[in-house]
């Protein structure tokens, strides 16, 4: 009887073990915190609406500042010249989704609109992935570059 019982528990700490290597290599490079530090830089957007992939000659950068929380978007969807639009951004901690990235826009230095969505994200080292709070298909993934493209 003693020896089934460690063989049980040999049997149980091995598939144990296998379940998490196989966890730790499914998830690749750890997840970070979500802090103005750890977003300052420049991400572009490689997939969008849970994997599509831009057309040839389509762009989206986003930089992120550490100072003031500033971000400057670069892009060229659905306009016939690209266009830059700078604001404020905010992460929020929700007790349900975890790290929530909001912000605004302005047109000019007086009015300024918030974005269309709240974000939950999921930062890596050199990928995030944002998901709309109230549309989880509206699924956004961002790959970090070294630096904007003169693209304007």
């Amino acid at each position: 009887m003693s020896n089934m019982r460690r063989y049980i528990t040999l049997l149980f700490a091995a598939l144990t073990l296998c379940s998490c290597v196989k966890n730790e290599a499914e998830q690749g490079e750890p997840l970070v915190d979500v802090t103005p530090v750890n977003l300052a830089g420049v991400w572009k957007l490689t997939s969008f609406d849970n994997g599509a992939t831009l057309q040839e000659g389509d762009y989206v950068y986003i930089s992120f500042e550490l100072t003031d929380r500033a971000y400057t978007i670069c892009q060229n969807i659905g306009t016939m010249y690209g266009e830059k639009r700078s604001g404020h951004y905010f992460v929020d901690t929700d007790p349900m989704l975890g790290a929530v990235i909001r912000g605004n826009y302005g047109t000019d230095e007086y009015n300024f609109f918030d974005w269309s969505h709240r974000y939950k994200v999921e930062l890596k080292a050199s990928t995030m992935r944002w998901t709309a709070t109230d549309d989880s298909q509206n699924v956004s993934v961002y790959t970090r570059v070294e630096s904007l493209p003169d693209l304007l």
